[in-house]
């Protein structure tokens, strides 16, 4: 029965190390063991920073800032209507809801007529 048992432990251990070393494999920064996980995404996320930005097509504060400047007078016209678009928009709403009352008066008025004529 040793030996079976020291076959055993044996596989175990190579099953162990195996997870370890896949898991660290291709690491080649600061891995926490602590919080292994966070630590391999920060990683990753150091690595492909400057292919993520590319991918997303982000742009960095000082182009942001660029921008606001070059386009300040239209984006503060754009937001200044977009306002007004929504008062419009909700006296539109107070308008719609005060026809369909009105339309259910006229309904309910149409509907005692047509059954006190029956």
């Amino acid at each position: 029965m040793e030996l079976l048992e020291f076959i055993l432990i044996f596989i175990i251990l190579a099953a162990i190390i195996l997870m370890i070393y896949y898991f660290f494999r291709g690491a080649k920064g600061d891995i926490s063991l602590t919080r292994p996980v966070e630590s391999r995404v920060d990683e990753y996320l150091d690595r492909r920073f400057q292919s993520l930005v590319e991918e997303w097509q982000l742009v960095n504060q000082p182009k942001l800032q660029k921008f606001k400047e070059k386009n300040y007078k239209e984006l503060e016209q754009d937001e200044a209507r977009l306002g007004d678009l929504k008062k419009f928009e909700a006296g539109m709403q107070n308008s719609l809801a005060n026809l369909e009352a009105r339309l259910d008066t006229v309904e309910k008025e149409l509907a005692q007529k047509g059954s006190a004529k029956k």
